[in-house]
């Protein structure tokens, strides 16, 4: 392994141990050179899942894509690191068990969909209007509204208070007349 400080592939193995779920090593390792310490994870590899979109095409899965997604949809939320790294973990978890080689898109939402119901209700909110492509207002107060079924009042008020200040903050950065010169 190369060192990351001095770029010697000169090191030795400090301290290893299974990660949270079992299915990666964490190892501590000291440059002999530079003796500083770094951290590496391994993972298994298998056969590399890929990723059927709408239009038919497949794509290599990309973790970071699915994380990154993630994180954007639970922007400015009170959602730690850990709880995104378990969404992604769970997601992860149920996908690669029932696909070996390939995975449609559309499962892989309703798994990320699912997982943040159960996280957080906005940022459930806010990574459905993105994956389910509204053509209309109309079509996002549908899954508003199925989504509010079954929550209390107090979460309901939560929700709209959330989007209402969402609103303001989208307005408050445009520019005026919508960016078009005053002629």
């Amino acid at each position: 392994m190369q060192c990351p400080f001095c770029r010697v592939d000169d090191d030795r193995v400090v301290d290893s141990r299974s990660g949270d779920d079992g299915s990666t090593i964490r190892r501590r390792r000291e440059c002999l050179s530079c003796k500083r310490r770094f951290t590496t994870y391994e993972r298994i590899e298998e056969n590399p899942l890929r990723v059927v979109k709408k239009d038919g095409r497949r794509v290599p899965y990309e973790r970071e894509k699915l994380r990154r997604g993630i994180e954007k949809a639970c922007w400015n939320l009170a959602i730690s690191a850990e709880q995104i790294d378990q969404v992604v973990a769970a997601v992860e978890g149920e996908a690669f068990e029932k696909f070996d080689r390939e995975m449609p898109s559309n499962f892989l939402g309703e798994l990320i969909m699912r997982e943040l119901r159960k996280l957080n209700h906005v940022a459930y909110i806010r990574f459905a209007s993105v994956y389910k492509e509204f053509k209309d207002v109309s079509e996002f107060m549908d899954v508003l509204e199925e989504f509010l079924k079954g929550r209390g009042k107090e979460s309901q008020a939560e929700i709209v208070k959330h989007l209402a200040n969402q609103v303001k903050l989208d307005n408050a950065k445009k520019p005026p007349n919508g960016g078009k010169p005053n002629v």
